[in-house]
């Protein structure tokens, strides 16, 4: 059975692709052409001098079956002679059976060797078909190596090239999870794709949390200013979770770990691409297309997405306020965002030859968005009478509109050395992000007869940030020997960050005035240094990574003055150098089982947003300020990992955990004298350094193939998170207990039929804690600005989460028409039975708040896609390609 399976592989692009024509050419022999998809690449080189050599005859013999004779003879296969560096490359060879390789040149010693492409059983028989390709591929591309022509033999053991690519695969520092073939995301962005995922939980507001944490965001291995909901979900081929970064990942992020999402890109030879496009039951539409173009040693990538998106909400608030007299607010309000956004990325790789390819590519975002905000504020007061008395009812509009735009490049070079794994890449990334928005707010006050209580007040706020990062890093990576790893590498990170806030009042009807008390305009610089070491070896059954990372890193911040002659406000925060240490062990049990233990050490430092000492009057009834005192937060991770393949299209992960956690930073409201208003008082957000927190628990994921048409992934997460802020005040603790629940279906009928229903419940549990990245949506670094369709989280000690649960739904129609080209037909439709509701419970010593929210409930979408293409695999296999398969630079440790 899995002969045919290899032979097909080898016949059919993966999904995303074309598959080839049915019934192509065979051979008199009756052997089927396409199966010459091998290919053998090295260098000749000079045993004394490491030269290469030029003009050697390399020749390639085999054996193919006679047609006259009825038996087996010996042919050539092919014949090349090596270039004047002495590279060779032969091509387009039988992939089953064994060869002889022999080289020949005049003034050295033959040379013959049997080489072979010892094809295997592709590990982890979860993979989807399009992984199980990308295995195949990998399996018939073979570097072997520097081959060393002198008067004495030399021979080279045969090289070994696998892929472990699993539905659900257990890596030494991550998990990887395919998603490709997500159904209920297709056509929206990666925030829905994100809800599907195990492990990963997702708010109304596409918050993502892991593990009641916010991680940090990558794009390809590398840290980016999009967010979440700027990526399109159809240019998202895999998500990895590294839970638990090792010391080769940056430090920052604490206790979130690392979300990296890798997008798609195809190197393949030939042409090929697809299109796309939907719609959703409130007529909004999604556009895309792809291009990819090989030939020889170029290859050039181009996408484009265009989506539309109108979201519609509705929340309520109610606050009893206990200070300075007992008081009660409530507040009802609906929203819709109405918008679009563009996605554009290119890519160019060029193969020097068979070790070294440069690469360099850029993308483009741009958005727009509309935002019409309706507010009804009811406050009332305490009197003796058993019902409050309505002091003021406050109409409240707003109309905002933002405009975003995002710009990231990366250059990047890659060589490889002889030796299989044996590499070192350096890069250049450069990212910005702007965002200008205009919002106008109409506040009406209506006293408890009905009547004006006060004239109008009119805000305009104009803002417009950036947000400029650039990073620069370089990666070695040698296994010194077929059991040890070495790594090392080294980077920096600079980001620089740009915002103004003008605040305009019309409260007489006379006209705007600008309010210098209530506008900002601030800007800083931030910047990290790190160095890593690993080392990995492998001992029998058992495989140890051990790791160093050194940091620093300062802060430059000014608030930069509103009035003529007035001064700037400076300040500086710098961290000294921290070491952080990280150790994976995992005990390869047998050929289906894994244990994993590891330890990190990590750090959360304060972001400017947290630093900055200056208060920030843009919301008049809830000013904010910063804490320059904060310290960072350093976290100790401890966790126990066992993986079991137990039967075919099946895994069982279990995972145990503990976090330990020093100077938390949470968020925190006080109340204190009101600037703006003599003799009154206000509440103040800010934060503190908690004394510190735990978090433990307990995760299960489950993937089982329950019959041949159905697949059923259930992930389980049990856990416990407790603040402690006694230092802040007096007894300030905050604790629960808490779980949540994640399940995934899928149906495969007949006729290319599919149908998938996922669900996920989450239970009571305390607002997250602060995590990775800068506080934003998604754990993303976006910003510059603010975006338009939530905010970020942060931890509090002051409050919980209550209980929500939801369910999607999705059929998909799949389509192979004559040659190969394929096509297919999703519709969708989100939150089936309207459940998903999302409430918060908040405790101070000045007010207790409940609040309730909904958005977009029962949303259909229909989206048709084709794919098109020539397809040849001689050329998809190169040595400088398998980075592609699990991320860009970063792979995992493996032996």
């Amino acid at each position: 059975m899995i002969k045919f399976l290899f032979a097909g592989l080898l016949f059919i692009a993966s999904a995303s692709i074309a598959q080839v024509p049915g019934g192509a050419g065979r051979s008199p022999g009756g052997n089927n052409q396409n199966m010459n998809a091998g290919h053998f690449y090295g260098k000749i080189v000079d045993d004394k001098t490491g030269r290469g050599i030029e003009a050697a005859t390399v020749q390639l013999r085999g054996t193919r079956f006679d047609t006259a004779t009825k038996k087996s003879r010996e042919v050539i296969l092919a014949t090349v002679l090596s270039q004047p560096n002495g590279d060779f490359s032969l091509e387009n060879l039988p992939v089953m059976g064994s060869q002889t390789l022999r080289i020949t040149i005049i003034g050295y010693k033959d040379y013959e060797q049997k080489v072979s492409f010892d094809l295997k059983r592709p590990s982890g028989e979860t993979a989807p078909g399009q992984d199980r390709m990308a295995q195949m591929l990998s399996m018939v591309d073979k570097d072997l190596g520097n081959i060393k022509l002198s008067s004495n033999d030399a021979s080279l053991g045969n090289v070994t090239v696998t892929a472990t690519t699993a539905m659900l695969q257990l890596g030494v520092d991550r998990k990887i999870f395919t998603v490709d073939k997500n159904l209920v995301s297709t056509g929206q962005t990666a925030t829905e794709v994100m809800k599907q995922i195990p492990s990963l939980n997702v708010d109304i507001d596409g918050n993502v949390t892991m593990r009641n944490a916010t991680p940090q965001l990558f794009i390809d291995g590398r840290p980016t200013t999009l967010t979440m909901d700027q990526i399109p979900a159809d240019i998202i081929d895999k998500v990895e979770l590294i839970s638990n970064p090792s010391a080769k990942f940056d430090a920052s992020g604490g206790n979130a770990g690392i979300l990296n999402i890798v997008l798609k890109k195809n190197k393949k030879t030939g042409y090929n691409g697809g299109i796309r496009a939907g719609l959703d039951s409130r007529a909004k539409v999604n556009l895309g297309g792809d291009l990819n173009l090989r030939q020889n040693k170029i290859n050039i990538s181009l996408s484009g997405n265009y989506n539309q998106r109108l979201s519609k909400g509705t929340g309520i608030t109610d606050r009893h306020n206990l200070i300075p007299a007992v008081s009660h607010t409530y507040q009802r309000d609906s929203t819709i965002n109405d918008g679009y956004f563009g996605f554009f990325r290119a890519g160019l790789d060029y193969f020097i030859d068979n070790r070294n390819t440069i690469s360099v590519a850029a993308n483009y975002n741009r958005g727009q968005f509309k935002s019409d905000n309706y507010q009804i504020l009811d406050t009332s007061v305490n009197t003796n009478s058993k019902q409050d008395s309505l002091v003021t009812e406050l109409n409240r509009y707003a109309h905002s509109l933002g405009v975003f735009k995002n710009f990231g490049s990366q250059l990047s070079f890659r060589h490889n050395f002889a030796k299989n794994g044996h590499d070192i890449t350096a890069d250049l990334n450069y990212n910005s992000s702007s965002n200008d928005n205009n919002a106008v707010y109409t506040n009406k006050f209506i006293d408890n007869k009905g009547g004006t209580k006060y004239h109008p007040v009119l805000q305009n706020i104009l803002g417009n940030g950036t947000n400029k990062f650039f990073t620069i890093q370089a990666d070695y990576e040698n296994p010194v020997t077929d059991f040890t790893k070495l790594e090392a590498g080294v980077r920096a990170a600079i980001r620089d960050f740009d915002n103004t806030s003008n605040n305009y009042y019309d409260s007489t009807g006379n006209g705007y005035l600008f309010n210098t008390s209530a506008s900002s305009h601030y800007k800083y610089t931030d910047k990290v240094y790190a160095a890593y070491v690993t080392y990995s070896f492998k001992v029998n059954k058992w495989s140890l990574q051990t790791g160093l990372r050194a940091e620093s890193s300062n802060y430059n911040g000014t608030q930069l003055s509103k009035t003529i002659g007035g001064k700037d406000s400076s300040f500086n925060v710098k961290y000294p150098l921290s070491l952080f240490p990280s150790i994976f062990s995992t005990y390869k049990i047998d050929d289906k089982q894994d244990m994993q233990v590891n330890y990190t050490r990590r750090i959360n430092r304060p972001n400017f947003f947290q630093l900055i000492p200056f208060i920030d009057y843009s919301d008049p009834q809830n000013l904010s300020v910063g804490n320059p005192g904060l310290r960072p937060e350093f976290t100790n991770s401890f966790e126990v990992s066992y993986n079991n393949n137990y039967k075919r299209g099946s895994n069982f992960l279990l995972s145990a955990y503990y976090k330990y956690n020093t100077d938390l930073i949470t968020r925190y409201t006080y109340r204190a004298s009101n600037p703006l208003k003599t003799g009154d008082s206000t509440f103040f957000s800010t934060f503190q350094n908690a004394n510190s927190s735990t978090t433990y628990g307990l995760e299960l994921t489950n993937r089982i193939a329950v019959t041949k048409f159905w697949d059923n992934t259930i992930n389980l997460n049990l856990y416990n998170s407790k603040i402690n802020g006694s230092n802040i005040q007096s007894g300030l603790t905050n604790q629960r207990v808490s779980w949540f629940v994640k399940m995934n279906n899928n149906f495969k009928l007949p006729k290319n039929y599919s149908i998938q229903f996922s669900g996920d419940y989450q239970a009571k549990t305390v607002l997250p804690q602060s995590g990775g990245g800068d506080g934003r949506r998604g754990g993303g670094g976006g910003g510059g600005g603010g975006m338009f369709f939530g905010g970020g989280n942060a931890g509090t000690t002051q409050g919980y989460i209550n209980p929500r649960y939801g369910f999607d739904l999705a059929f998909r129609k799949d389509w192979t028409w004559k040659g190969g080209n394929t096509g297919s037909l999703t519709l969708s439709v989100n939150d089936v039975f309207k459940t998903q509701k999302f409430s918060t419970y908040t405790v101070t010593p000045y007010y207790t708040q409940e609040s309730e929210r909904r958005r977009d409930p029962q949303i259909v979408r229909l989206n048709f896609s084709y794919r098109f293409g020539k397809f040849d695999a001689t050329l998809f296999k190169r040595k400088n390609n398998k980075t592609e398969q699990g991320g860009q630079d970063m792979p995992g440790t493996s032996f």
